[in-house]
């Protein structure tokens, strides 16, 4: 398996980040977004997903901002 971009550790962090400030854990993100828990605890730690996947999943838990 590939190693983690630069880019990939930092998305997967940030959306990481935003779910611990909200309250969120992995497995309400996953029935917010009607995903398996299980796929979206992959997604974060292989830090392989797109960027559809990272704003739908901030939309989901209500983050209107980032910042960068």
């Amino acid at each position: 398996m590939a190693e983690q971009t630069e880019w990939e550790r930092k998305a997967a962090n940030l959306l990481k980040a935003e779910l611990k400030r909200q309250g969120v854990t992995y497995a309400q993100l996953a029935e917010r977004i009607e995903d398996k828990e299980a796929n979206v605890r992959n997604k974060l730690s292989r830090g392989k997903f797109s960027a559809a996947f990272l704003f739908e999943a901030l939309h989901a838990i209500q983050v209107a901002r980032i910042e960068l």
